[in-house]
């Protein structure tokens, strides 16, 4: 009998520690996803922001779609002028027109063109791009908005049960950049 209470005693000592370890798990588990996962898109949208910056700076406005940037940064070139010359010293000013190409410099940044729509740690889900013009303090300005919702890549970790781990947590809240109200690129994040 003493042996049989003995084994009950160390099973359940047994479970208690298993519960115990795997409450402390997963909100630690929870944490680290989350700044994985969430670096990982913030990177990404970093890259679209200065891929649509680029683009504007080839266009003048953004692009509505993927295809379209991608198009646009792989075929064109950006223009660069220098002035020469200095207009206190009474010098003649001259100006140098300069063209390089919109590929080489995004690809010496790091971004790969194909990838750029999808969303990390997904199933080839691409970002949500918005583009058009606004009217602002009397001037028609181009304006963008890319982002995604966030239970997208969150994975298993979308679940509205992990906001007990931090207050702060949205699963369901849109990560992006840029704004279709404002002339902002700012991000969210």
């Amino acid at each position: 009998m003493r042996i049989a209470i003995n084994i009950i005693l160390v099973l359940v000592i047994a479970a208690l520690a298993y519960i115990l370890i795997d409450s402390i798990r997963e909100p630690i588990e929870f944490q680290s996803q989350r700044a994985v996962r969430e670096g990982a898109v913030t990177s990404k949208l970093e890259q679209i922001r200065i891929a649509q910056e680029s683009f504007r700076d080839i266009t003048g406005k953004f692009a509505h779609n993927f295809d379209t940037l991608s198009q646009v940064l792989k075929n064109e070139n950006f223009t660069i002028v220098s002035i020469l010359g200095d207009i206190d010293a009474n010098e003649e000013i001259t100006y140098d027109t300069t063209f390089v190409s919109a590929m080489d410099s995004i690809t010496n940044m790091g971004i790969n063109l194909d990838s750029l729509p999808y969303i990390p740690f997904t199933n080839n889900e691409t970002f949500e791009i918005k583009a058009d013009t606004m009217t602002y303090q009397a001037t028609l300005v181009y304006v963008t908005e890319v982002g995604t919702n966030r239970n997208k890549y969150m994975g298993k970790y979308a679940d509205p049960r992990f906001k007990r781990y931090d207050d702060t947590y949205d699963p369901n809240k849109f990560i992006k950049f840029g704004d279709m109200s404002k002339p902002s690129l700012a991000g969210n994040w």
